[in-house]
């Protein structure tokens, strides 16, 4: 304590600073000895800085006034922070040895320390704490301060850290404040402070006094100091390997009081939940927020963030702390793979097999539990340890019956992790027991070559896996691969082998020598017919085997011409003799001999090499299907050895051996062989040398039998790839010169489409489509064969070919009701027309074969047709060659015609134009002009129409088909327009005809006609099309005209067009009728040659006008009709317009006289009589184009309107 006036005192802070200046005086006295001089010099540098103390010492010494006040005293509290905790314990030791008062002089104020009490905290400091702080200042951000090599951006940092040091530097244990950038926002200043543990307060007195050290434009706002502790949260999380259905415990702790806690996981905040439960606590200064999830997924992995934050009016203190969670699946890595366990078997139930279950780590609170589910109820003893759990089976006899054999229990293994996580796996065993078999023959101890026999298994078991037969003979075992020999029924556990053809193969014994037998037989008398002979074989066993039959036909002496070789005779008789025995064996096929000049002549040879004999006797005694065990392990050799033998005879020209080979290929094509590529290459190279194209001639022969020999090799070529099994479920993709083989295998996992492509045959290409393959049943087989040689073999039918590869598909299963395959072609000939999508049927004409087109529609595109079809078998498209030439007499016609008649068209609407008021002055004159108008209309735009198709050629028909669509539609339309008003200027005809005294207005006949005339065909050609095109059977494919195969469409023009000219051919003869009607009084001849000659003038005027022409379109729809009915046909309509423009308008003496100048037609003009007797009218009358005076007249006026 000291006393001084109050005048000359300095104030409290002064005072202060001056007595620690003493001390740090007294202090330096003192080191001299203990060494601390730095640490005085580091404390009064640190603390007051050389640049404040000493000026303030300065200012009090001016100010001081020579008097002498009243003492004062003062109670000074000092904090001093040392960061060597050495330096402690000198200076309590010196300050300790110290006399009180002490005086001191400062300034030249004298002041005296009456005593000093020292506290001292001896925790430390620790390593200095980094805080992330920031700041808002309340000025306008500029770019600038984005670029830390900016002028504005380094006098901001400069002068804002040296306002942060000043201010933070009385901080506990302080280093240093940094400026670590700027963000919009105004301008956020974001600043590093790196001191001591700093207390809440010490912070907020800190933050207030950076104001004090920036000049007025920084404009600090005081409420928005923030500043994060990121490092003094200690977060914890139980458990510590976290498994998905685990409850998960979150915890985070701070050594300070703050009831605002917020989590985060991902970003977002952490609400309440069912899921999540968030609780926080406060206790002795600390602070814990917890928070739980239970049942935790993989979704619940990834970053969790909690944060307390503290508010204060100049600081916002928030401790965040951060940790990583990883929710993983509980696995059971390791466990019993499914079994099968013998309950009745001794070393089995005294070696109980064991189950097991493990995880993949090791979890102290590991535990499981084993469920068991079966009719078998066996179970056994659980054991565990710290990743994996046992289970000891105990198999008992009597557990597991007979009728339970083949049963499935499921042994289910459950691990939890103790805080909610559980994982299981079934593990499936399989309980059979040995069974009883017995065996049963249907012969008693042998049967004879030839005949069939059966053998039968049984046992007491019916739930097995599957059966197999074997031949033992001595040391020897084969198996019996034969599919089609064994029958199994589950349901009674029996299984049958049953041997149609006994082959020596079934007992492995060798086929002996051949014996032959004759027998002489002498006829008696000569009977005429024929004699049947034949040998018969019985054994001892009573079986018997019988020849073919022989026919013999007695013949007189006198008949005989041919005796050769005590064969005999009549000229001309065809003798068929069998081939002769080689080698010990019999040579299939015949000799034909003709008898001729008396002696016999062989006509044909039909015996086979000795090479094919031999494969061929192979083929029927070895590997048939039907009669030997060991058919599919011997199938790749006789393959391989066939392949050979048919290149060898490749040159031979005996349709004999094409035949036998045909046949060996159809009796091995039904056994089951595995896909290998040297078995299907040796089959398909057989095919390939015998459908070459030197044989073609042989195959026209074998193609004449019962049937037909192409037919047969396709049956067997599709039967041999229906068989192939796969290998490893793949099947090869190959090709030799006239075949390619791809094909596919459906399993569980199958989603795509059956999409294969054939592009190895030539220049011909072909694809195959089948969708929704994976409703077939698992493991089937869909086997696809191309054929580019086959097609030119096969019988085919009249005026068309194949035209495209031949596709055949096979299922290994049976195929679903809505089964559809597509097959696209590529067409051989383009020049070949009218494809149809057709099929090989083996039970046409009399199981012949043949083609048909059922259950197919067909697509055609620019070289290209796509059949779809709801059936598998060979597939193909024939096309036609039957089409009239290009620049036959018809095309020259029309297309001349066609010409001649536009011009003709548009000649008539132009003087229909020109005179149309003169001459229509009367109803009956007005309608028909309105008719012949609006024929000639329409008939012009149907012709244009049609020349438009002419320009469409075929080639390039598909890339213009929407052009080639409304030209159809068009050309449909406008002539049935024509059609139509035809038939109205028919039907006004008849009507002035037979109503002579019956008056109908001209609006009424107007609507009549234009409903008929155009709204008749639109309603045809509307409709047409509209039930046509969504199927593609609008027009042809060939032409632009309605088609006829597919949907019978153009008989919405036939049917309408020949009705009208059926009605206007009944007026016509109304005409002809009212013309024959007999006048009053005999006719003179004279008369009658007038009638005829007006019948003949109404028939040359009416033909053309009301479509009569067209009737000659019968004659060309019937086959094979003559060809003049296809010219005339085409003349007479290709000019019809010519014929309209003569006879309807330049023969009406009202335009004609109007258009040259002429004087009216008077009733003189003979044509005018002829239709006045029409209309029943006699004498002489005037008619003129004036307004009629009378109902008479004006009748007769009209029906001569009608016809002139």
């Amino acid at each position: 304590m000291y006393n001084k006036a109050d005048d000359k005192m300095p104030s409290p802070i002064p005072a202060a600073l001056s007595l620690l200046f003493l001390l740090a005086t007294t202090c330096l006295q003192a080191s001299q000895a203990s060494g601390f001089d730095p640490f005085t010099q580091y404390a009064i540098g640190r603390e007051l800085g050389e640049e404040s103390f000493y000026p303030e010492l300065q200012r009090q010494k001016r100010n001081v006034l020579i008097f002498d006040p009243p003492p004062l005293e003062y109670a000074i509290d000092i904090e001093v922070s040392l960061t060597d905790s050495s330096f402690l314990a000198p200076i309590k030791e010196y300050f300790r040895k110290l006399r009180f008062p002490v005086s001191t002089n400062i300034s030249d104020v004298e002041m005296t320390v009456s005593s000093i009490n020292i506290t001292t905290d001896s925790c430390g400091m620790g390593e200095p704490v980094v805080m992330n702080m920031s700041v808002r200042l309340n000025t306008t951000f500029h770019d600038d301060l984005r670029n830390c090599s900016s002028e504005l951006y380094k006098k901001y940092k400069a002068d804002l850290d040296k306002a942060f040091n000043a201010s933070y530097r009385c901080l506990p244990g302080f280093v240093s404040a940094t400026t670590t950038g700027f963000r919009p926002g105004s301008v956020e200043v974001n600043y590093r402070v790196e001191a001591g543990a700093a207390s809440f307060h010490q912070l907020a007195h800190s933050n207030t006094l950076v104001a004090q050290y920036l000049d007025e434009p920084y404009s600090i706002v005081p409420t928005s100091f923030t500043t994060e502790m990121t490092n003094h949260t200690t977060f914890t999380v139980s458990p510590a390997r976290i498994f998905e259905g685990d409850t998960i415990q979150l915890t985070c702790e701070i050594n300070m009081t703050s009831e605002n806690v917020t989590w985060y996981h991902g970003g977002q905040i952490v609400l309440s939940s069912p899921q999540h439960s968030l609780q926080a606590t406060i206790s002795n200064a600390t602070s814990r927020a917890t928070l739980t999830i239970v049942n935790a997924t993989q979704k619940d992995s990834g970053t969790y963030i909690c944060t307390f934050a503290k508010r204060h009016l100049t600081l916002n203190l928030i401790y965040r702390g951060r940790e990583e969670i990883d929710v993983s699946p509980l696995r059971i890595i390791s466990y019993s793979s499914d079994s099968k366990v013998s309950c009745n078997n001794p070393e089995i139930q005294a070696n109980s097999p064991v189950l097991f279950c493990c995880i993949d780590g090791q979890l102290p609170q590991l535990t499981g539990d084993w469920k068991v589910k079966g009719a078998v109820r066996i179970t056994g003893v659980p054991s565990f340890s710290s990743n994996c759990t046992e289970y000891k089976l105990n198999v008992t006899d009597s557990l597991c019956s007979a009728g339970q054999s083949g049963t499935v229990t499921t042994y289910t293994c459950e691990l939890q992790t103790g805080h909610g996580a559980r994982s299981s796996r079934d593990i499936r065993v399989t309980y059979f027991r040995v069974a009883q078999v017995r065996m049963s023959s249907s012969v008693n101890t042998s049967v004879s070559e030839g005949y069939g026999f059966s053998l039968k298994c049984e046992s007491d078991v019916s739930n097995y896996d599957s059966i197999s037969w074997e031949i033992r003979s001595g040391d020897r075992i084969q198996a019996v691969e034969c599919a089609a020999c064994i029958r199994t029924n589950k349901s009674t556990a029996t299984s049958m082998l049953t041997v149609n053809t006994a082959t020596p193969d079934w007992n492995e014994k060798k086929q002996g020598n051949i014996l032959c037998y004759s027998y002489n037989y002498t006829e008696t008398e000569c009977r005429q017919g024929e004699l049947t002979a034949y040998c018969k074989f019985v054994n001892s066993i009573g079986q018997e085997v019988s020849s073919e039959r022989m026919r013999l036909s007695p013949i007189p002496d006198e008949d005989i011409s041919c005796s050769g070789n005590n064969v005999f005779g009549r000229e001309g008789d065809i003798l068929i003799k069998p081939c002769s025995v080689l080698n010990a064996s019999f040579i299939r096929g015949n000799k034909v001999y003709k008898c001729r000049s008396k002696s016999w002549k062989m006509e044909r040879n039909n015996c086979l090499s000795e090479q094919m004999n031999s494969l061929l006797l192979t083929a029927e005694v070895t590997c048939s299907l039907v009669n030997s065990p060991s058919a599919k392990a011997a199938l790749p050799g006789f393959l391989q050895n066939l392949r050979n033998q048919t290149v060898l005879l490749q040159s031979d020209s005996s349709s004999a051996n094409l035949a036998a080979i045909v046949t060996i290929l159809y009796s091995i094509s039904s056994i089951p062989t595995e896909a290998k590529t040297s078995t299907i290459m040796d089959y398909f190279t057989t095919v390939d040398v015998i459908v070459a194209d030197s044989r073609k001639e042989l195959w026209a022969d074998l193609n004449t039998e019962e049937t037909p020999t192409s037919s047969l090799l396709l049956n067997s070529v599709e039967r041999f790839s229906e068989n192939l099994q796969p290998i490893n479920n793949t099947i090869p993709h190959l090709s030799t010169e006239t075949l390619e083989l791809q094909g596919m295998v459906v399993t569980e996992h199958s989603h795509a489409d059956y999409n294969k492509d054939f592009s190895r045959l030539g220049n011909l290409t072909a694809n195959v489509l089948i969708d929704k393959i994976e409703t077939l049943p698992p493991n089937s087989t869909i086997v696809s064969v191309a054929y580019s040689a086959l097609g030119r073999i096969l019988p085919a039918n009249e005026n068309e070919y194949v035209n495209s590869l031949v596709i055949s598909t096979a299922l290994s299963c049976e195929r679903n009701q809505n089964f559809h395959i597509n097959m696209t072609f590529q067409k051989e000939n383009l020049s070949l027309k009218m494809p149809r999508c057709v099929f090989w049927d083996f039970n046409l004409n009399n199981n012949r074969g043949g083609w048909d087109d059922r259950g197919c529609t067909l697509t055609e595109e620019e070289g290209n047709v796509t059949c779809s079809c709801s059936h598998l078998t060979p597939f193909s498209i024939l096309m036609s060659s039957d089409k009239p030439a290009h620049n036959s007499a018809e095309d020259y016609i029309t297309h001349v015609g066609l010409a001649i008649s536009i011009l003709s068209l548009v000649v008539c609407i132009i003087i229909e134009s020109l005179v149309w008021k003169t001459v229509t002055n009367n109803t009956t004159s007005y309608m028909r002009h309105v008719c012949i108008l609006n024929t000639a209309t329409s008939l012009l735009i149907a012709d244009v129409w049609f020349l438009v198709t002419a320009s469409i050629s075929e080639q390039n028909m598909q890339r213009r088909r929407n052009l080639c669509i409304a030209a159809t539609f068009f050309i449909h339309l406008f002539y049935l327009c024509g059609f139509f008003w035809m038939l109205s200027l028919g039907l006004i005809l008849f009507y002035r005809l037979v109503f002579i005294l019956h008056n109908t207005s001209k609006t009424s006949q107007k609507a009549v006609v234009f409903c008929l005339g155009y709204g008749c065909p639109l309603v045809f050609a509307v409709t047409t099309i509209a039930v046509t095109l969504p199927w593609n059977t609008y027009t042809r494919r060939d032409v632009c005209w309605l088609n006829w195969n597919d949907s019978k469409a153009v008989l919405a023009f036939v049917i309408p067009a020949l009705a009208i000219v059926a009605m206007n051919l009944f007026i016509t003869a109304v005409v002809i009728i009212k013309i024959l009607r007999p006048n009053i009084g005999d006719r003179t001849n004279k008369q009658e040659r007038k009638t005829l000659f007006q019948i003949c003038k109404s028939l040359v005027i009416l033909t053309p006008l009301l479509g009569l022409t067209w009737g000659f379109g019968l004659a060309t729809i019937i086959k094979n009709s003559h060809q003049a009915f296809h010219i005339l046909f085409a003349l007479f309509n290709a000019l019809q317009g010519l014929f309209i423009l003569v006879f309807g308008t330049l023969w009406d003496n009202k335009s004609t006289s109007l258009i040259l100048v002429t004087p009216m037609f008077s009733m003189n003009y003979p044509f005018s009589r002829t239709f006045n007797n029409l209309c029943g009218k006699t004498g002489k009358y005037t008619v003129s184009s004036s307004e009629p005076s009378s109902a008479s007249t004006e009748n007769t006026s009209k029906s001569y309107s009608l016809l002139n």
